[in-house]
């Protein structure tokens, strides 16, 4: 969902913005060190976030010559939404990020909202050369005047190109290259991807309740393809990606479809979803009805991926925006909001008849590993407290459950600390489902929603289940991955103080742990 500055606002605001030049040179670079975090309350120590003020969907994703690059919905102005630029920053690792000046700002024919980049590596748009490669980004740009006006066609996508390895850009003279010749409202988030066997690029674009597909030569002139969505369906459909992965194990190659949910996810709010098929250059042939949730928490959105990242063709690096409209824009952080997901190797793999993603943390994030606190074989009756050389609030624990010698029906993890919050993790083997309640995690007032469950999610604790979990807890997130990765939940907290206590429990009878580890983690700032 894209929020709107309503009336006069947003008028005298574009009019500014139209005339505000583009500092595309100015600025300094902080890196991951130099952003201070100090006494800043719920602030992220492992997880990118803005060094201030509003920050949501990730957006312009690729790598190149050894850089991660990361752009980001951004309002430099305020730690609300507000005219959409786009925040930019690169990484080495995916895991220290350094921060670079404002990569797209508003123009005449709007804020920029949603997009992808892509490296044009046989520079089809002729922007650049064959030994000098241009990046090309397209995004949405959204006219509030036209808004305002009442027209429907306020949405157009536009693109920019970068000659620079993304550190300035030039935005093509004949923008918009796809006009929205059917007065669409909701009309965006373009996504754009080479298709090798038409030799022709291909843009996936989110339009109100479905995707649209538009085939390309050189990223400047545009064709429509075909449609896919779910009969009856009139949820929002937003930031959609489409890619090939070989499946693993088999040479076999299927097409993923990413696309975030604007209401009725899981848990409530916001969500990234997916569906499996096949793509043969014009239509995406995939089943309507086997929509799948890449996240079941209600904190993992807008999960889109990077172009031209190295890695297996089994392979596709993500990362999403962790928070959800239905609180994003009042969460109790006072410099800044929001924060991204540690990013994601998404993965696929044969499950029955049909196809699962699986989505782990990338491999380097284990290098923020510190001192390392190995558990005996534990059997908890009732509560017991988990010490050692790690802090509650920043460690990764690597959970090992003997569900043979497990004769409780229901055990977990509680967060707590001095102020009496408390962050409950609980696994129910009756129902097969993991559980979170953050009921009472910190101090309430700011979000109804927010304090909403407890949130649920499918977890196979039968004989044939996979019981163990891999959780990166950081100041004010939980991310659990269970079952090989085919288990995502991630959710986002606000403790008054930090928590200090961690502890075990099993309700009515025992819990058998057997080799489990605890990682104290370090701060990337």
């Amino acid at each position: 969902m894209k929020n709107r500055i309503p009336g006069i606002l947003g008028l005298l605001l574009l009019v500014f913005l139209s005339c505000k030049q583009e500092p595309q040179k100015s600025g300094k670079a902080l890196n991951s060190q130099e952003v201070t975090t100090q006494g800043e309350a719920h602030r992220l120590k492992f997880h990118f976030t803005p060094p201030s003020k509003w920050m949501n969907d990730p957006n312009g994703m690729f790598y190149l010559d050894g850089e991660y690059h990361l752009s980001y919905q951004y309002y430099p102005d305020s730690t609300v939404w507000g005219p959409m630029h786009w925040g930019h920053a690169i990484s080495k690792d995916l895991v220290s990020w350094e921060h670079l000046p404002i990569a797209l700002y508003p123009d005449s024919l709007g804020y920029i909202f949603s997009g992808g980049s892509v490296v044009d590596l046989q520079n089809t748009s002729g922007f650049g050369t064959a030994a000098t490669p241009p990046v090309v980004a397209a995004f949405t740009h959204h006219d509030p005047v036209g808004e305002k006006a009442g027209t429907t066609d306020f949405q157009t996508q536009s693109i920019a190109y970068s000659l620079d390895k993304g550190r300035t850009w030039t935005k093509y003279k004949g923008n918009p290259v796809v006009k929205n010749e059917k007065g669409i409202r909701d009309f965006r988030d373009p996504k754009v991807i080479w298709h090798e066997g038409s030799q022709k690029w291909i843009m996936t674009l989110a339009v109100y309740d479905r995707v649209q597909f538009f085939a390309s030569p050189d990223l400047k002139s545009w064709e429509y393809l075909s449609e896919f969505g779910i009969p009856g369906d009139s949820r929002l459909w937003e930031c959609p990606d489409l890619f090939p992965l070989e499946v693993a194990g088999t040479g076999e190659t299927q097409w993923v479809l990413l696309v975030s949910i604007q209401q009725d996810a899981p848990n409530g709010g916001t969500a990234t979803s997916y569906f499996i098929g096949d793509f043969d250059g014009n239509r995406f042939l995939g089943n309507p009805e086997d929509q799948r949730w890449l996240d079941w928490g209600t904190d993992n959105y807008a999960f889109v991926t990077w172009d031209n990242a190295p890695g297996e063709d089994s392979e596709r690096l993500g990362i999403g925006w962790m928070s959800n409209w239905q609180y994003a824009q009042d969460v109790p952080t006072v410099a800044w909001r929001s924060a991204m997901t540690v990013p994601r190797v998404l993965q696929l793999e044969a499950e029955g008849e049909g196809y699962a993603l699986r989505s782990n943390p990338v491999v380097s994030l284990k290098g923020l590993r510190g001192p390392k606190t190995d558990l005996p074989t534990l059997e908890i009756r009732g509560e017991q407290e988990v010490t050692g050389s790690f802090t509650p609030s920043q460690c990764e624990i690597i959970l090992k459950t003997d569900l043979a010698r497990t004769t409780a029906e229901l055990y977990g993890i509680t967060l707590s600390n001095s102020s009496g919050d408390r962050l409950i993790l609980g696994f129910d083997r009756v129902n097969n489902e993991m559980w979170l309640d953050r009921r009472g995690s910190g101090p309430k007032g700011f979000s109804g929603d927010f304090f909403k469950g407890p949130h649920k999610a499918p977890l196979n604790l039968g004989p044939d289940g996979d019981p163990n979990l891999r959780i990166l807890l950081d100041e004010a997130s939980i991310e659990v991955f269970g079952e090989n990765g085919r288990l995502n939940f991630t959710e986002i907290f606000f403790p008054s103080e930090p928590y200090d206590t961690l502890t075990f429990w099993a309700d009515e009878g025992e819990w058998t742990m057997e080799s489990s580890t605890v990682y104290a983690l370090k701060s990337i700032w």
